[in-house]
């Protein structure tokens, strides 16, 4: 184990690779520890079926070009869907209530409902008032249920948890896949990056002049830290800081929690979906049943069921087979019960529980959106942040997570270069 570096980097997930190769080139040492048995972090994919890949993680590669894993994939060779983009855009959504489509003029009006509900969203960022995303919706509308359940699954909070703020800043849109799984992409361009894989954090020292980092194997010593580890991690007390981190930085971590946003993926024996059943949709019944259905556009015989929230997290204790039920009868709900007779199997997330993160993402609550700020503030010019939770515009992204290791990477060398 290396035992002296400009930099430690605590976590090998979009962040923590892009810090690594951007302080590479920079001309600083680091050394880059993971506590998991592989790289990629929330960027994860699966074989579900023989060549066919499913994202645990991070799906949809956002902003289009300016996205810098666009780029890496043509450089590495790695087929993007760039050209099914248009079928992940909210005017080909597909609305399914009760087992049948809405007609037009349901779809029209619950579009309208949707326009509304982000301009008043809108609305409230711009004047300042960063209250919960419930206080500006109509819970009576009779297309609530299906932006609820958006909501749920794209912050992996319930409305009553989530910033207007936040949500105002964010993206708001899905963009394109890779046919092989993002998690599959980030893991092929991070693999020439040095890692110490299977090496917990325990304990960050930075009561001396540099950093000491203790781990199972032993203690890396290093003149700065970037810590690239989820909220969940860092509010759990997993890590032990000595001395403990300043109060400002633990009302960030706390103020941003984890949301979960769990996925199940089915994969079928044949194509049940036929040439026009592909697509992106929200299903929901007045039972309370509902889930987005990301149905492949790239030609795969899968489906992938979203929930996420208060739903999310509860279908996860449940159980598996809980879970697998639920996907099915989500896409059963669409396309109708043979589909059953064609299911091959299935993967489920349990992001919630999941030790390495304790959850999908970052979602700042009512009045903290401001705390993302907070949380990338550097303690002392030598304990360093970066993340998804980190950015605004990009937070629950993969290539926010980039863009905050590479800029990460840059203030410190502008630091430690400079004395």
């Amino acid at each position: 184990m290396a035992s002296e570096s400009d930099v430690i980097v605590i976590g090998a997930g979009a962040a923590g690779l892009a810090a690594a190769k951007e302080l590479s080139r920079l001309g600083l040492t680091y050394t880059l520890v993971e506590g998991s048995h592989r790289i990629g972090g929330r960027a994860y994919s699966e074989e579900i079926a023989p060549g066919v890949w499913f994202d645990l993680g991070c799906s949809w590669l956002v902003g289009d070009a300016i996205n810098p894993f666009v780029a890496i994939a043509d450089k590495l060779g790695i087929e993007l869907c760039q050209d099914k983009s248009h079928l992940f855009k909210e005017e080909n959504h597909r609305f399914q209530r009760n087992g049948e489509p809405l007609n037009d003029n349901q779809r029209a009006a619950c579009l309208r409902f949707y326009s509304d509900t982000y301009q008043a969203i809108s609305a409230a960022a711009k004047k300042g008032e960063d209250v919960a995303v419930s206080d500006v919706v109509d819970l009576d509308n009779e297309f609530a249920p299906p932006l609820l359940c958006g909501i749920a699954t794209s912050w992996g909070k319930d409305i009553d948890l989530v910033s207007t703020a936040d949500f105002a800043s964010s993206t708001g849109e899905l963009g394109f896949q890779a046919l092989h799984g993002y998690g599959t992409l980030v893991a092929a361009w991070g693999a020439d990056i040095a890692v110490l894989l299977n090496t917990r954090v325990e304990r960050i020292d930075w009561s001396g002049h540099g950093v000491k980092v203790t781990t199972p194997k032993g203690t890396i010593e290093g003149r700065t830290a970037l810590s690239t580890v989820s909220t969940g991690i860092l509010a759990s007390g997993d890590i032990l800081f000595s001395p403990g981190l300043p109060d400002w930085k633990m009302e960030a971590i706390h103020n941003l929690p984890m949301g979960t946003e769990n996925k199940m993926g089915v994969h079928f024996d044949a194509d049940v979906f036929g040439e026009d059943g592909r697509g992106h949709f929200s299903t929901w019944n007045d039972d309370g049943n509902a889930a987005k259905v990301d149905v492949s556009v790239m030609g795969l015989n899968t489906a992938v069921v979203f929930v996420g929230g208060r739903h999310g997290v509860w279908l996860e204790k449940q159980g598996q087979q809980a879970c697998h039920d639920f996907a099915v009868d989500r896409v059963a709900d669409i396309f109708g019960h043979d589909i059953r007779k064609h299911v091959d199997r299935s993967i489920v997330t349990a992001w919630s529980t999941e030790p390495w993160t304790r959850g999908s993402w970052a979602c700042a609550l009512p009045g903290q959106a401001s705390q993302r700020a907070n949380l990338q503030r550097p303690v002392d010019e030598r304990l360093f942040f970066a993340g998804e939770a980190t950015v605004y515009g990009g937070q629950g992204t993969c290539d926010g997570a980039y863009q905050s290791g590479a800029q990460a990477a840059q203030e410190i060398a502008s630091q430690l270069l400079a004395r």
